[in-house]
């Protein structure tokens, strides 16, 4: 017999930070997107990522050692990086990115290929902040000379935005 669950939000007031970056980095880059995603989970904030290596499974590393959960939204069938708390097989090649960038409340690039100029590219048309470390340095990102200033920075203006207030059930104002 299959037991049917109620669909509700396991996470409700969550704030939904991805993190986008080359899948294969540096030793720097690496270093930097563990310890964003470690302050992402500290912080209870939702960590998503493309799912694959370098600067993803890095943040997802990092978000897991804090207890974190993690989504990947991977472009094809296959199991992702070690990390990952949930596997999204989409299927849909590059357009994953607007999946993911969409997800998202705010948008943290650490380093940078041109699948994350794709995706900062996204995020910026699509009106969500991007917070960068060591990133394309182009207008509307905001460079940050840490990538914990990054996350801080990122949250912050989240928590004070009138949708994730409205997300809390605060009523707007008319």
């Amino acid at each position: 017999m299959t037991t049917v669950l109620p669909v509700t939000d396991p996470v409700p007031g969550w704030i939904q930070v991805t993190v986008i970056g080359p899948g294969t980095c540096t030793a720097r880059e690496y270093d930097a997107a563990r310890a964003a995603g470690r302050l992402i989970a500290k912080e209870g904030a939702l960590l998503l990522c493309g799912g694959r290596g370098g600067v993803m499974e890095a943040a997802c590393h990092g978000a897991q050692e804090e207890s974190g959960l993690t989504i990947g939204i991977l472009p094809d069938t296959g199991e992702g990086n070690p990390y990952l708390s949930i596997v999204i097989r989409s299927g849909l090649g590059h357009a994953r990115n607007a999946v993911l960038v969409q997800s998202a409340d705010v948008v943290i690039a650490v380093g940078g290929s041109y699948g994350t100029l794709s995706e900062i590219a996204l995020a910026l048309k699509n009106g969500k902040s991007v917070f960068g470390y060591h990133t394309w340095d182009i207008e509307g990102v905001v460079q940050c000379d840490t990538p914990e200033n990054a996350v801080i920075r990122a949250l912050s203006e989240v928590r004070h935005s009138l949708g994730y207030h409205n997300r809390q059930g605060v009523k707007e104002s008319p």
